[in-house]
């Protein structure tokens, strides 16, 4: 890059710090100044300029223990690192590389003692950060304490490490054989991968990919839509596709969250949803098992449905179980980016929602009122 660049780059990783693999790094085409790997990976002086929050779901609130985050009933988080293999420019969770301040948990007994506690929780996240930056015997000792707590019947990992380094994985046979053991034990691991773009997937990502599974976890994925990256129907069905065939379950595609640095790598939900909608067009029924999810501090809304004049809208998963009976309507916002830009009509099951869509327009001035 040249020094000028390099010099107006530094001055946003004051701020948002920057950080790659030799790996993930060659898989840019330098001669391409809109490369979409690059785009995930390197600075954008804009960043500086961007609005937004460091806690946009309000993390917050649900932190039950340090590093230990419980939303909902079935689900706990465990922050186990504030490191990654590389840094996503458009990451939702900024505040551990940002603040000196440590949010991620060295002793985590206190949380796993919580989850003990709490017989409703059957899933438990290791998140951070990236929990595959930590040695094998270090991730080894938290897995074994979690399978001995008889109601936690799935780990999962959070991680972007088969893509961002994944000779983490095809090089390290203590990992596998970890996950091996899990899978023998009567418990399931799930890996959560983090791949936005199908120029990401390496002949080597494939095979540490294939080899998780080969061990016994089931590998799913989830991205957000990219601005410049995965924001065209033709590039998010490649990447559908391209999962599916791997084996590996489409999960989540997110709306991007309005994190402070972010608005510059965000697009308006509606035309997000399109870009889900019309790539599901081009997959087999495999290839479409995502759903397109806003991670808001009220739960995970699901956009289900887009006509010219409304925009239709769920629970996926609920921080206040009541919410769960919502059916969210609202006036089509073409500039909206996050769930807060629209003002929604709360309508109850029944022969309410039947005729929201069978009269339309009926329905659009219901939600001007």
């Amino acid at each position: 890059m040249p020094e000028s660049e390099q010099e107006i780059l530094l001055k946003v990783t004051d701020r948002f710090p920057f950080r790659a693999s030799k790996h993930y790094l060659s898989l840019i085409d330098w001669n391409n100044p809109k490369d979409p790997i690059k785009r995930i990976i390197f600075p954008d002086p804009r960043e500086l300029g961007a609005s937004g929050s460091p806690d946009p779901s309000l993390e917050k609130h649900y932190t039950v223990q340090h590093g230990l985050q419980h939303k909902y009933p079935q689900t706990a988080l465990l922050l186990l690192s504030d490191v990654c293999g590389g840094i996503c420019r458009f990451c939702f969770r900024k505040r551990p590389f940002m603040d000196c301040k440590r949010q991620t948990v060295r002793d985590y007994m206190p949380a796993l003692e919580y989850v003990r506690d709490h017989p409703e929780v059957t899933d438990v996240l290791l998140t951070g950060g990236d929990p595959l930056i930590l040695s094998t015997a270090r991730i080894k000792e938290v897995i074994r304490q979690i399978m001995e707590i008889k109601h936690v019947g799935i780990i999962r990992i959070g991680t972007k490490m088969p893509v961002y380094n994944p000779f983490r994985i095809t090089g390290d046979q203590e990992l596998i054989s970890l996950v091996r053991e899990v899978s023998g034990g009567g418990k399931k691991i799930y890996i959560m991968a983090h791949i936005n773009h199908p120029g990401e997937i390496s002949s080597e990502s494939v095979r540490a990919i294939r080899m998780f599974q080969q061990a016994g976890a089931a590998v799913v994925n989830q991205t957000p839509v990219i601005e410049g990256v995965n924001d065209d129907q033709a590039t998010m069905a490649d990447l559908f596709r391209r999962l599916s065939f791997m084996g590996v379950s489409p999960y989540y595609v997110f709306q991007c969250r309005p994190t402070i640095g972010n608005y510059i790598y965000s697009v308006p939900v509606e035309r997000s949803f399109r870009i889900f909608q019309n790539a599901f067009k081009k997959c087999s029924g495999l290839a479409k098992r995502a759903r397109f999810i806003m991670s808001h501090s009220s739960g995970k809304v699901e956009v289900v449905g887009l006509t010219k004049e409304n925009i239709f809208m769920r629970y996926h998963q609920a921080a206040n179980p009541g919410d769960y009976d919502k059916f969210l309507v609202s006036r089509s916002n073409p500039h909206a980016r996050w769930l807060d830009d629209y003002e929604p009509v709360y309508l109850e099951s029944g022969p309410v929602r039947e005729w929201v869509f069978e009269q339309e327009g009926a329905c659009a001035g219901t939600a001007a009122q």
